[in-house]
Formats: C-alpha cells, sequence, structure tokens
C-alpha cells in the first residue's frame, strides 16, 4: 500500500439487506470523505486486496456512518469485505498547527536542550486537546498534552517533536 494512502474508515459490519456498510470514521473530515461521490478504495487487512468503491450516500448515526457504496446492491455482496479498510489517496488541507495522525505517530520526542524521549505511538482525543502517547526510552509511556506551553514545535519533515519538560509531566 502506498505511503500517500491515508486511512479515513473501516468497514465494521453490515446495515440492513441493501448493501449499506456500518463504517467506524477515522478522520477528521467525515462530511467529506464519506460525501457523494467520493471516491475511495477498500483495502483487506493484510494489504493484498484492494477494491476501489464510489460514496452514493452517507449519514450519521452514533459515533459511526451509514454509508451507501455504488459498488454493492445487498448484503451478500458487501459481507466480504467486512474488517477492510477505508482509505484515501488525497490529503485535505489543513490549518497551522494542525497535523494528519499518521505524520504524528512515529515522531521521535525531544527536549529544549535536545535530549531524547522516547517517540509518539499514538494519539488520544479526550476531548478539550489531543493527548499524543508517548513511549519513553526507558520503556514506560508519558502523555503530552497538544497544547502551546508542552509542544513547542513539530517538524513533520524531520520526524521531531520538541517539548517543554513541565514539572511532573514524565513522571
Amino acid at each position: 500500500m502506498a505511503a500517500k494512502w491515508l486511512t479515513v474508515g473501516k468497514l465494521i459490519n453490515t446495515h440492513g439487506v441493501r448493501g449499506e456498510a456500518k463504517v467506524w470514521p477515522e478522520t477528521d473530515f467525515p462530511e467529506e470523505r464519506f460525501g457523494k461521490g467520493t471516491r475511495l478504495t477498500l483495502v483487506s487487512p493484510d494489504e493484498s486486496k484492494t477494491l476501489p468503491v464510489t460514496v452514493v450516500s452517507a449519514r450519521p448515526q452514533k459515533n459511526l456512518y451509514i454509508v451507501k457504496f455504488q459498488e454493492f446492491h445487498d448484503i451478500n455482496q458487501l459481507e466480504p469485505y467486512k474488517g477492510w479498510s477505508i482509505k484515501a489517496d488525497y490529503r485535505v488541507p489543513l490549518e497551522d498547527h494542525e497535523f494528519y495522525f499518521q505524520d504524528i505517530i512515529g515522531c521521535t520526542v525531544q527536549s529544549e536542550s535536545g535530549e531524547t524521549l522516547g517517540v509518539i505511538t499514538e494519539i488520544l482525543r479526550p476531548g478539550a486537546n489531543d493527548v499524543w502517547v508517548m513511549k519513553r526510552t526507558n520503556g514506560k509511556l508519558a502523555y503530552i498534552p497538544y497544547i502551546e506551553d508542552v509542544v513547542l514545535n513539530v517538524d513533520v519533515a524531520a520526524k521531531t517533536v520538541t517539548i517543554h519538560v513541565m514539572e511532573g509531566l514524565l513522571e
């Protein structure tokens, strides 16, 4: 699978008998990603198979989206694709200080003095701000709030994040 592809959701189940899918969105832009006419690609869990699809309609339902793809007309056609990822081959432009998760995960975290502290392994979205999970060099986890006072610089190209180590942050 090409690195340029972004995961925008996961087909987690069927919905009804007419080929609609329950999709777990993994994007900040579900209205655009699942908009009518959008071209996406279904990707098998081992990434060995792909299937281009076109969105006919989508609607939110609780934390999910119910998506109808042009290629599926009944539940039996859709059933084999449960568990497949949904990918897009283009990026939605971001504002300053906004990043794609895949650009942040894997970044090396360093202190203001240049000391390597660990690597970002996950991003949590608990509420007011994102929290970046860092696996420290000693193997323990630390939780870095994505706020101006802590995250000083993000260099996506160099895969580095510079943080201000506030008292208690790494304990």
